[in-house]
């Protein structure tokens, strides 16, 4: 199966059954949250899943004159119909232990009732059923679809939960949380397809399914079954009209329906419910969340997802769709063939900016799919520019390039490039794009006109290197302006720069304070992200939250551009950015063990908003390096004096690398060996921010001290999260 029939099948799908599965979640979201409700009501019996019938039925028996039913619900509730010794009828829950009337069984809300009746039928009856079932099977299907694009875009099972490159909003949370609700949608999606299928008999045959009668044993003749019976497996009993021995309890489990000696309590028939039937009713159960409210509000959050889906789903149709191919020329009567592998559109974007201007300087250009190659009789050029799927595979427009290509043989000369486009983030870095490189280097028709050029991280100034070779070579002159081949994020927030501090002249280190739009949400160990060339480029700085303020320590690099960028800001300056959620970075909230704050000075801001935010008052050591003593210093220093004063910090070492008594963060934590180390057997939290350099010269203490005190290594403490990094 190739990438791009489970993309076509996927989005063929949601688009036929949107419509139905928004109206099935909005209606699901709404039962499922009657589900819960219902569970709150107080019809329950105490210890209702230890009580047998031995222990229940000579109460009620005791307490009324005559009862004709008891029935269980899924509710676990106990509904009696009975006559009391007044000579009232009794339609009641009642507490199964005292026979203690609990409250009146009531119908379903109107509202309720008609949410019930638009999510099962439409209001369309056994037509809507019918149909209602054919969009729970399509949404199976588009689970699968949406399993399998994972699959290659991961590149196999063992990737599946493997890290996502987020390119743009709903491309990166239709991946994530469609990982995350695979399990229940596919559960809603079976049970609500069975409970269609077998109320149209699908699983009977001609006639409906029969109640199976069974041959009981000598032993479960005499046996009574009154003690071993739980009333939690109880559906139903008919009570006996009379005492004669003659007439029988008939007790309906949830697997079979029993009739019983009412004086011995002994089975005198046994028949087993149809395996279709017990089917129909575990599929009713897992369907609709009633029988238990925390599986209730899973199917609820899987239902809001599906909503997500149809959002995110048509947000990544119309972005692949607002970068489509469009051309004035036919690839046969074209000098310059521009040929696009592309997943998401974004490569598209560049090539069509390339092929406007070639048009507009009066040559006949053609773009066109990798999986559109074919013969070009006038064509002089070849440019491919092609991105990478998953791990080093073809994006789908290009899965068929490499067989084609061997296909349609060239009949003239033709120069070619190649220009990658992929994230370092990746292992397999422009790997499609290189090979396309050295595929077209073994065709006899292809001379290689430049060398591969590959683009990171949808980088304009990357891409315009390229483009200044080619325009060199051909005499072509193309735009070399980086802006008009960037693409800004869209819906930055605007943030005023409060207030601009040097913190070390030597380390050409300097602090920066932003105030954030009113609405804007976020916490010490979030990233801030800019774009300081106004394209695609984009930085990080891990920031600290300051009395509501954005703080951020930077350290100046030469040629940096997003440190140069942020140095040159003046106080009053505003800059747009974006705020990102770092959850892996969070102060924890529940915990009493030990936390240990260690950085360097670029690394210092997110614990400064960490300690400040520190209400719980949980234990709090700060470790920190800088080059010497300055007035920055000196005020993390009554910073640090104030808050353990306030509890909110435990103490603060200081290692200063520069002075007369040098010491680095290492020779602290050297120091503080046993501290480190009990820290670690008892469940505690380690937090590094700064530098990579310091955060490898860390680790690498921390394992030795791990090794020497029989400890598990420092990997595996990241795996259960004892320790956090975020360091760059």
């Amino acid at each position: 199966m190739t990438l791009s029939f489970w993309r076509y099948t996927h989005l063929a799908l949601a688009l036929f059954s949107s419509l139905f599965l928004l109206l099935a979640s909005v209606t699901g979201i709404i039962l499922a949250v009657d589900a819960v409700q219902e569970k709150t009501l107080p019809y329950k019996t105490e210890n209702f899943d230890t009580l047998t019938l031995g222990q229940t039925l000579p109460v009620l028996k005791k307490k009324y004159a005559e009862i004709t039913e008891l029935s269980v619900d899924y509710n676990q509730f106990v509904t009696l119909q009975a006559i009391d010794e007044d000579g009232n009828d009794i339609n009641a829950y009642i507490d199964a232990k005292t026979g203690k009337t609990l409250g009146t069984p009531a119908k379903k809300s109107e509202f309720i009732q008609w949410i019930t009746s638009l999510h099962r039928s439409l209001f369309l009856h056994e037509t809507g059923r019918f149909f209602v079932g054919v969009i729970s099977f399509l949404l199976f299907l588009i689970a699968i679809s949406g399993f399998m694009l994972v699959l290659s875009r991961q590149r196999g099972i063992r990737n599946f939960f493997s890290k996502v490159i987020k390119e743009y909003f709903a491309q990166y949370y239709h991946v994530i949380f469609g990982r995350l609700a695979l399990i229940p949608i596919l559960i809603i999606a079976l049970t609500g397809t069975y409970l269609s299928l077998e109320r149209f008999n699908f699983f009977m045959g001609d006639e409906k399914a029969k109640p199976v009668k069974t041959e009981l044993s000598a032993e479960a003749k005499k046996t009574s079954i009154f003690e071993k019976t739980l009333l939690k497996d109880v559906k139903k009993i008919e009570f006996p009209f009379t005492d004669d021995p003659e007439e029988y309890y008939i007790i309906e489990l949830k697997d079979r329906e029993i009739e019983v000696n009412q004086v011995t309590g002994a089975v005198i028939t046994e028949k087993l419910s149809p395996m279709s039937i017990q089917l129909a009713a575990l599929s009713l159960d897992i369907h609709t969340g009633r029988i238990n409210a925390i599986w209730a509000v899973i199917l609820a959050i899987a239902c809001l997802n599906i909503l997500f889906f149809i959002y995110s789903g048509f947000a990544i149709t119309l972005k692949r769709r607002s970068s489509r191919i469009k051309n004035k020329f036919k690839a046969a009567e074209s000098s310059v063939i521009l040929l696009v592998g592309s997943e998401n559109g974004s490569t598209l974007r560049f090539a069509n900016a390339i092929l406007k201007q070639l048009i507009d300087h009066g040559h006949k250009a053609h773009i066109s799919e990798l999986n559109n190659f074919t013969v070009f009789p006038k064509a002089e050029h070849i440019i491919v520019f092609s991105s990478t799927h998953g791990l080093g595979d073809a994006p789908s427009n290009g899965g068929k390039f490499v067989s084609l290509l061997k296909k349609y043989n060239q009949q003239q000369k033709i120069n070619f490039s190649v220009v990658g486009f992929g994230s370092k983030s990746y292992p397999d870095f422009c790997g499609f794009a290189i090979e396309i490189d050295q595929l077209l280097e073994q065709q006899n028709w292809a001379e290689r006109f430049l060398e591969l050029q590959t683009v990171n991280d949808k980088s304009a100034t990357e891409f315009v290197e390229w483009i200044k070779l080619w325009s060199t070579k051909t005499g072509i002159s193309l735009s070399t302006t980086p802006s008009v081949y960037n693409h800004v994020p869209k819906g930055l927030q605007k943030l005023m720069v409060l207030d601009k501090t040097l913190v070390s002249e030597s380390e050409q280190t300097f602090l920066v304070t932003l105030r954030a739009n009113m609405r804007a949400k976020f916490t010490s160990g979030d990233l801030l992200a800019i774009y300081p060339a106004n394209d695609s480029r984009e930085r990080l700085y891990s920031i600290g939250n300051h009395s509501g303020n954005i703080q951020l320590v930077v350290k100046l690099h030469p040629h940096g551009l997003g440190s140069g960028f942020l140095n040159n800001l003046e106080v009053g300056k505003v800059i747009k950015a974006r705020i990102i959620n770092n959850h892996a970075f969070h102060f924890p909230k529940k915990t009493s063990k030990v936390v240990a704050l260690i950085s360097n000075g670029t690394g210092i801001a997110p614990f400064l908003g960490m300690i400040e935010q520190n209400k719980k008052k949980i234990e709090t050591h700060l470790y920190s390096g800088f080059r010497m003593e300055t007035e920055m210093v000196s005020g993390y220093k009554k910073f640090a004096s104030e808050m353990m004063e306030k509890k909110h910090l435990h103490n603060f070492h200081l290692a200063l690398s520069r002075e007369a008594e040098h010491f680095y963060v290492m020779d602290l934590i050297k120091k503080d060996a046993n501290f480190f180390v009990d820290l670690l057997r008892e469940n505690g939290i380690i937090m590094i921010c700064g530098s990579l350099a310091m955060q490898k010269d860390v680790e690498t203490i921390l394992d030795e001290l791990c090794l020497a005190n029989g400890l598990k290594n420092v990997s595996e403490y990241k795996n259960n999260r004892q320790l956090l990094t975020d360091c760059y």
